[in-house]
């Protein structure tokens, strides 16, 4: 439990959800239904998740 940030897990998953969010509107807005806007949220979920975790995982690497 050595250096063990509380704040990484959270604000993984506070961008997680901002974007799914973020992208379902943009869908929606667009004219999309609401199965395939919910559909592309989720493939921008993972593309958001794996960006936010490299992006931590990259600064704990070069200590």
């Amino acid at each position: 439990m050595r250096k063990y940030n509380i704040w990484r897990p959270i604000m993984l998953i506070l961008v997680v959800l901002v974007t799914r969010s973020l992208v379902t509107t943009i869908c929606l807005l667009f004219g999309m239904s609401e199965e395939s806007a919910g559909s592309i949220a989720m493939i921008g979920m993972i593309i958001a998740a794996l960006i936010m975790y490299n992006r931590m995982m990259k600064t704990t690497r070069r200590k």
